[in-house]
């Protein structure tokens, strides 16, 4: 667990009252604590239809940074919850399980990042959100998957580049920028996950359907991908295009928000190689990060106002300096940055 999520002082319990009604408890502690509740869209239905606000990584931070809310409960993973703190210090910020961390961020802890960034002094380095307080503190810029390239071209060519911690992300950004960025050897186990062989066998019985895939997915995925983008991208695209039938190629809670938003058109979760194996298999492409946030969890957590993420004031500050210049040279200012990434 990250130094910076901190418990409270008791045990939180896991007995709740039995027949207790969950939605109506939540809302009233939001009401009672001044409240406000962000989910990203990788999180359960219950919770993204009772959050007050449902999006990607940095659109949530941004909107925490606007509320006037006096709780922030975050049902996300760490580094998002640590992202919403680094940019609105003076709020409550509530994780429902502290342990929901995120396997980039696990891929690269912040002393053998600091090793490799001194073992390039040349190099600038761009570090992808998903990374610790502790690894942006050691970066220069923070990037996002649909903010990358465009930062990445406002940089001279002949400037050596350090890129982590997800490699197939980096290996995407290189192929469209002509960059030959030195990649960390990360990766994200959700998209690591899809079949390529089910995948086609998908394509093939349904010869209308786009396939939109997350460039956190290995070249094999995204090869056979009509689309490669950000989860606020993919949303974008299933509602613009006048296709029916998408197969989609990330997490697939995001599926929720576009029935929702697309009740017309029919979206199929691409496979994972698990379900190759074993066509009862669980579906291994569900984030088991993102999974450990739950309606009883995020009710405990609003009760017992915690675990809450803190931050030591001298990281929060080196963290938010490469955070600011990533808003700094996103296109056409701060709004194109609210489509950041997972």
């Amino acid at each position: 667990m990250s130094d910076s999520v901190v418990l409270p002082d008791f045990q939180v319990t896991s007995n709740i009252a039995p027949g207790i009604d969950l939605k109506a408890e939540i809302n009233r502690l939001r009401a009672d604590k001044n409240a406000i509740i962000l989910a990203h869209y990788y999180q359960d239905y219950e919770i993204q239809d009772i959050a007050d606000f449902v999006g990607d990584s940095l659109d949530l931070s941004r909107k925490a940074a606007e509320t006037d809310a006096d709780v922030i409960v975050f049902c996300g993973v760490r580094f998002m919850a640590e992202v919403a703190k680094i940019v609105n210090p003076t709020r409550t910020v509530l994780l429902p399980d502290g342990d929901a961390g995120c396997s980039l961020e696990e891929a690269c802890g912040p002393q053998e990042f600091q090793a490799w960034r001194e073992a390039h002094p040349d190099h600038i380095s761009l570090t992808y959100i998903n990374c610790s307080a502790q690894v942006k503190a050691l970066s220069d810029i923070i990037v996002t998957s649909s903010n990358a390239e465009a930062i990445i071209n406002q940089l001279p060519k002949d400037q050596p580049i350090l890129f982590a911690p997800d490699r197939h992300l980096g290996h995407f950004l290189n192929k469209k920028t002509g960059r030959d960025m030195v990649l960390w050897p990360g990766s994200c186990i959700v998209h690591e996950e899809f079949s390529e062989d089910l995948l086609l066998q998908l394509k093939a019985e349904h010869k209308q359907a786009q396939v939109a895939a997350h460039p956190e997915c290995p070249d094999t995925i995204l090869e056979l991908a009509d689309y490669i983008g950000s989860t606020r991208g993919i949303l974008n695209f299933v509602a613009t295009d006048p296709g029916q039938e998408f197969i989609i190629a990330t997490e697939p809670h995001i599926i929720h928000q576009m029935q929702k938003d697309n009740p017309e058109k029919t979206f199929i979760a691409a496979p994972g190689v698990s379900e190759a194996r074993d066509v009862d298999a669980c579906p291994c492409t569900n984030c088991p990060y993102m999974a450990l946030n739950t309606m009883e969890k995020l009710y405990q957590a609003m009760k017992n106002d915690g675990p809450r993420i803190e931050l030591d004031e001298d990281l929060r500050l080196r963290a938010l300096k490469p955070i600011e210049r990533m808003l700094e040279m996103s296109p056409k200012g701060t709004a194109a940055a609210s489509q950041a990434a997972e």
